[in-house]
């Protein structure tokens, strides 16, 4: 595959769980959840899927934002998460409350295939684009399955500002419900990639400044 969409390093928003507990919680906390009652990865994963995550991160950097919805606190290359890059904070939170489409990014494209074929319906335009990384349930086929449609739909968004002092402008909340899969195995002579599966979940934070996170996978 060409290389992944990264996002350049921030600073790192972990989070906490209410606004009366701002002060005193542990960072990293939210709720949420991510599941498939059939997740399909190839030489891996047959089955239904639950993420149970327990561990959730915003890194803003500009008018960028990226989201880590992921089981444990370790670092992504060991562990199973859901990734989510927002190419425009300000055009999603001037949708809030509308799905938004989500689709692959732009630059991610199986070799020898044009960049931009497997976009999806919605193109290569839309803001918002996820990655269910299994990178310890899968840890020897390094699985990243990308979300090629679906939407997501955020009722609150972080403003994306790292030193943001109102605490009701630090809340993310979201809901999703997409398509994932390998665009490793894209079919040219069909134009799909095989095997897709439907993973839906919802996830709520606070934005709480700590350390650099790490680049979307």
């Amino acid at each position: 595959m060409t290389a992944p969409l990264r996002v350049c390093q921030g600073a790192l928003g972990l989070v906490v769980t209410s606004l009366s507990l701002f002060s005193c919680v542990s960072v990293g906390e939210g709720s949420g959840n991510v599941e498939s009652t059939h997740l399909f990865a190839v030489d891996c994963w047959d089955d239904a899927y639950d993420l149970e995550p327990d561990f959730f991160a915003a890194d803003p950097f500009r008018n960028q934002m990226h989201m880590r919805i992921q089981r444990g606190s370790d670092l992504i290359e060991v562990s199973d998460g859901l990734s989510i890059l927002i190419d425009d904070i300000d055009a999603v939170r001037g949708q809030l409350g509308t799905p938004v489409p989500v689709t692959l990014p732009p630059g991610v494209a199986p070799p020898g295939i044009p960049v931009g074929t497997i976009c999806g319906q919605a193109g290569c335009d839309s803001p918002v684009h996820i990655a269910l990384y299994l990178l310890e349930s899968c840890h020897t086929q390094n699985m990243v399955l990308y979300a090629t449609e679906g939407t997501i739909t955020f009722r609150e968004l972080f403003s994306g500002d790292p030193n943001e002092k109102d605490a009701a402008e630090k809340l993310t909340e979201a809901e999703f419900d997409i398509v994932v899969g390998d665009p490793r195995g894209f079919d040219p002579s069909t134009g799909t990639i095989p095997n897709q599966s439907r993973l839906t979940g919802s996830f709520s934070f606070f934005f709480q400044r700590g350390q650099p996170a790490q680049p979307f996978p």
